[in-house]
């Protein structure tokens, strides 16, 4: 892996796939929620937007 960014809180690093990893400052990797927050931090990557709410169709057809 490649060493992208060094914080006092954690490192990360880029896989050779092309994506990103995070380890937090004792060596543990950072996944889930806090991981994107600190990619979208970095602008690294962008975040997910949130997919649009459908109405239900057949309570309005009643």
């Amino acid at each position: 892996m490649k060493l992208i960014k060094k914080t006092a809180e954690y490192s990360v690093l880029e896989r050779r796939d092309g994506r990103y990893a995070v380890k937090s400052k004792n060596g543990k990797m950072i996944n889930g929620d806090d991981k994107v927050a600190i990619l979208v931090a970095e602008k690294l990557v962008k975040a997910p937007a949130p997919k649009p709410v459908e109405k239900e169709a057949s309570s309005e057809e009643e």
